[in-house]
């Protein structure tokens, strides 16, 4: 069937077919080595104790090379392969402009070189730190965690410091029960008791579970606003003042901030501390283990507990510096600078316009989407994400089988406030066309009996994996696969 436009009807699911050599051959896909190797003597100055004589590498032709790498592309699912709608995870197309110009060779700095050769790269991070104390309603920001979950350990690390400095003994973190795991990491690994709180009938913060767990003991609220739910916390300035009257500070975890891009910031809220996931809202990189970046901004009260070093003017330059009670490194020289750079790019381009009509189209197709689907969706109206209830399916078998209609699965079994559930972020990329060929491969899914289910995927390159065993028995490198 076809749709008014002369494309596929947007109500049927299209089925899809990922590149493969082989059902019958399980390795697909030959490694470089075991294509063509050549044995390359190596001279080196080295003690003898340190060096090889010789190495065996992999040796092919510029084609043969560019094929490879293209067949391992064709039998993976990436980001401009189609949707990609991982709840939470804010997986955008990653805009080519970006990419070059982190690619240009200005941009190769190395970080030992003295403050007077960089003064353009001090001034794009020391904008950088402005615009994202604008964007988040803070007063200053670090660029130096590798990621988000180091931004979170930064900032609970910077509370920890500021509370010492009053001379406060705090011993407790509080995470509501639908935060991201790493809340409840960072807290524990700073040295904090964790205390969970359990979210209210509506799905949001219950103030008298909250009431109940602060205390004089409390060193931070670690709060997601919009929260893991895709709701926004409507009592947030009661839950702020609720956490400052007992000393504590209000954490903000950046992991939803692309819905309130240009339209709500943390500091405005209450949040004396933040990070900012910049690997997802500004649309660098993001996926394959990094790289990333998790910059921290804090109120005026806390910038001199910020990481060593900060850029600032100076003498109608730029330098760097350490806070007067810095809580020291936590990552070599800037961090991640060229996924910082590209996250410069990306707002400079975009601008404040930008920015917000982004957030708007990311809240639109958020609820579309929720529309259009057949499973059951508690709650809303949503921001950026909500989460669906797969009901008396498993939840993991659901998101397998829609592979095999061309759409990258949601979050799977998370959170656990919800049945089965199915977290899902369009983002504001997605076309509306994109967006029900989404509702139509979850409608497939709701309507395939569990047999179907439970053999899915079937059109995709590798068939279901065993993720228990994988998990509990990894292979760390190829040559374990020799092993079996």
């Amino acid at each position: 069937m076809t749709g008014s436009d002369g494309g596929p009807d947007p109500d049927d699911p299209l089925e899809y077919d990922q590149a493969r050599w082989s059902v019958d051959d399980s390795r697909y896909e030959p490694l470089l080595s075991e294509k063509n190797t050549d044995r390359v003597t190596v001279e080196s100055s080295l003690p003898d104790g340190l060096t090889r004589d010789e190495l065996t590498l992999p040796s092919l032709p510029e084609p043969a090379l560019a094929r490879h790498y293209t067949r391992l592309s064709e039998m993976n699912y990436g980001v401009e392969s189609g949707p990609f709608p991982l709840g939470s995870c804010t997986m955008k197309y990653n805009p080519k402009f970006t990419e070059d110009v982190a690619a240009r060779r200005e941009a190769s700095v190395h970080p030992d070189r003295s403050e007077r050769s960089v003064q353009g790269l001090l001034e794009i991070q020391h904008r950088l730190q402005e615009q994202l104390a604008t964007i988040g309603g803070m007063d200053a920001v670090t660029l130096q965690p590798p990621a988000g979950a180091a931004g979170e350990f930064t900032g609970i690390l910077i509370a920890k410091a500021y509370h010492e400095a009053n001379g406060d003994d705090r011993t407790e973190v509080v995470v509501p029960d639908s935060a991201h795991g790493t809340n409840f990491a960072s807290a524990a690994m700073a040295g904090y008791d964790v205390v969970e709180l359990p979210s209210g009938d509506d799905g949001r913060v219950d103030l008298e579970a909250l009431s109940a767990a602060l205390s004089e003991r409390t060193a931070a609220l670690m709060l997601t606003n919009p929260n893991t739910l895709g709701l926004f916390e409507r009592n947030i300035t009661e839950i702020a003042q609720m956490v400052h009257e007992v000393g504590g500070l209000l954490y903000y975890d950046g992991a939803n901030l692309n819905a309130l891009l240009g339209r709500g910031r943390p500091g405005d809220m209450g949040f004396d501390l933040m990070h900012y996931n910049v690997h997802k809202t500004f649309a660098t990189p993001h996926g394959g283990g990094g790289p990333g970046a998790g910059p921290v901004g804090v109120t005026e009260e806390l910038a001199e507990f910020l990481p060593d070093p900060h850029v600032r003017r100076a003498d109608g330059g730029y330098e760097r510096y350490t806070p007067v009670r810095s809580i020291g490194k936590v990552h070599g020289y800037e961090g991640n600078w060229l996924v910082l750079l590209k996250a410069y790019a990306y707002i400079t381009r975009l601008g404040g316009a930008g920015l917000t009509d982004a957030s708007a189209k990311a809240v639109l197709n958020a609820n579309y989407l929720a529309e259009r689907i057949e499973y059951e969706v508690p709650f809303g109206p949503f921001h950026h994400e909500f989460v669906a209830s797969a009901g008396e399916q498993d939840a993991a078998d659901a998101a397998k089988r829609m592979l095999d209609y061309g759409v990258h699965p949601p979050t799977t079994k998370w959170p656990e406030t919800v049945d089965e559930a199915l977290m899902t972020e369009p983002t504001e990329i997605e076309r509306k066309r994109t967006l029900e060929q989404l509702a139509a491969a979850f409608n497939a899914a709701r309507a395939d009996d569990t047999e179907t289910l439970e053999d899915a995927p079937q059109r995709t390159a590798a068939r279901r994996i065993d993720q228990a065993s994988a998990a509990r028995n990894p292979r760390l490198s190829w040559q374990a696969l020799d092993d079996e």
